[in-house]
């Protein structure tokens, strides 16, 4: 089997990387930046391209793979810039239709819990969306273009709806990041916010694997939620870290307030993804 990754120099991306290298699966990894993937030479076919601006010979040799893991995604983090949908949302959805009129069978697409907007509670994949963030609508726009999409052409589409990620080499907007970056320069507290919502976070390992799993089956399942299905607070989640790592910092809670693009409580309903895991 051979599986393609675009966005594989990112954070995520490197991460389905080793875990597909962990299979019997030929790897073609796709990358604004080769030089990022140097250390994969011997292990990948890397081609270096822009989703706006790439060549016929590097969509069809995308096109020619089993299935496309795809993950590339231009202007995060910032979750409320125009971009998203006057750019990206374009951008990505002409890529994609190109791969698929070229003939490729079977498609994973990275999503966002994001795409719930400010529901609260927890959230499966019956629900109907209502972003909040023109992140968040972009995705939301670009699933709906491949289902409609999905009509005209025979391929297996996989709707992989991301919740929380952490874990080391992770952007340092992140909390996890930050956090450590705050450890290592020894300083005394880390401000966060008060910590009490809830939220739904996976190690991005752990994260990688399900992808990994997904893509695999090559079949048609639509929206399927990757996370953990159980909700936590981010202050027990970071009083984790602490206590895993042995970290030596106080947490100054309440120093930020709580954002106002996601709700206070909300987490994966996770009974179609466990569903289609036991499948073979």
């Amino acid at each position: 089997m051979k599986i393609a990754v675009t966005g594989a120099s990112g954070f995520i991306g490197r991460h389905v990387l080793s875990e597909l290298a962990k299979r019997s699966i030929e790897i073609v990894a796709a990358t604004r930046n080769a030089a990022k993937l140097a250390a994969w030479r011997d292990r990948a076919q890397i081609i270096e391209m822009d989703i706006d601006n790439t060549s016929a010979n590097k969509l069809a040799c995308l096109a020619r793979c089993d299935a496309l893991i795809h993950l590339a995604w231009d202007g995060l983090p910032n979750y409320n810039s125009r971009h998203h949908f006057e750019t990206e949302l374009p951008n990505q959805y002409e890529f994609l239709k190109k791969l698929i009129e070229l003939g490729l069978p079977a498609l994973l697409v990275a999503g966002t819990c994001f795409e719930y907007g400010l529901q609260s509670g927890e959230l499966s994949e019956n629900r109907v969306g209502s972003p909040a963030n023109p992140y968040g609508f972009a995705k939301d726009c670009l699933r709906r273009q491949l289902e409609f999409l999905c009509r005209d052409y025979k391929f297996a589409m996989i709707w992989a709806r991301l919740f929380y990620v952490y874990g080391a080499g992770q952007p340092m907007t992140t909390l996890y990041s930050q956090l450590t970056a705050a450890v290592s320069r020894g300083d005394k507290g880390f401000d966060m916010s008060g910590g009490e919502q809830l939220r739904d976070y996976l190690p991005i390992a752990e994260v990688a694997r399900l992808i990994v799993e997904l893509a695999r089956r090559r079949v048609s399942i639509g929206v399927v939620n990757v996370c953990a299905g159980q909700p936590i607070s981010v202050r027990r989640l970071v009083e984790g870290w602490l206590k895993e790592n042995a970290y030596d910092i106080e947490l100054n809670l309440g120093r930020f307030p709580y954002p106002d693009y996601e709700a206070m409580a909300f987490w994966g309903g996770r009974s179609k993804l466990d569903s289609v895991l036991k499948s073979n």
